[in-house]
């Protein structure tokens, strides 16, 4: 078990600490933990370990029970879905717009992004590959010039990081989620606003239904939801 170093940003060292513990099953969904025991465990203070939790409550990941303590929350499909459809709302059309900017740092950056995105890939780390996927999206929309946008979908994006649920490598390899976003990248480099929004449409359709494919042997409930319904009003 690795200590939180002390420094200026002790909160956000415990909040990304306690994030990872949930996502490796450290601590196991449904446990129920006190903030001065997860102090103890991290060596750090009740103060960042209650900051820590406030934002992860905020982000879903577990839940503060009044005089009880910290419990840890499981992902469900209504959440699941709930952002795929807020990608699918905002990233298309902004996939369009990018593909329309002709400035040469933006096309520059995205570039670097996918480049960074295929190195990860290639070294199988499934962490790595994650969060390139997350800085290859980022780079998509501050292309589209839509910083509230960025700032709206920034929990829907680390979704995956935030959660430990994610189709890498459970589902597929580093190499075939990198895989996924080439026909985005080429469609955009190649300033063509129709492919570049019909394509993303796919990759976070083909995200979605990966990953809930996958829960779904683990928890039934999941397959019960019609997916290509619930998403199929949003055109390309």
């Amino acid at each position: 078990m690795s200590i939180v170093n002390r420094g200026p940003t002790l909160t956000q060292q415990t909040t990304e600490r306690l994030r990872h513990a949930i996502v490796a099953g450290e601590l196991p969904t449904g446990s129920l933990h006190s903030a001065t025991a997860l102090g103890e465990w991290l060596g750090v203070s009740r103060t960042p370990v209650r900051e820590a939790t406030a934002e992860l409550a905020r982000l879903g990941l577990v839940s503060i029970e009044p005089n009880r303590g910290i419990r840890i929350l499981e992902t469900d499909i209504e959440s699941l879905i709930d952002g795929f459809e807020l990608r699918m709302i905002i990233e298309v059309p902004l996939a369009r717009k990018a593909a329309l900017n002709p400035d040469t740092d933006a096309r520059k950056n995205l570039d670097a992004r996918y480049a960074d995105f295929k190195v990860a890939a290639d070294t199988d780390d499934p962490e790595a590959t994650l969060r390139a996927d997350r800085d290859f999206h980022s780079a998509v929309l501050s292309m589209a010039g839509n910083a509230r946008a960025a700032e709206v979908l920034h929990e829907q994006r680390n979704m995956v990081l935030q959660t430990g649920v994610g189709t890498v490598p459970a589902s597929r390899s580093c190499q075939e989620c990198f895989a996924d976003h080439i026909d985005v990248f080429e469609a955009i480099m190649a300033q063509d606003p129709g492919a570049a929004a019909i394509a993303m449409r796919r990759h976070i359709y083909n995200t979605a239904e990966t990953l809930i494919n996958q829960e779904t042997r683990r928890r039934p409930e999941f397959g019960e939801h019609d997916l290509r319904a619930r998403l199929a009003w949003i055109s390309d």
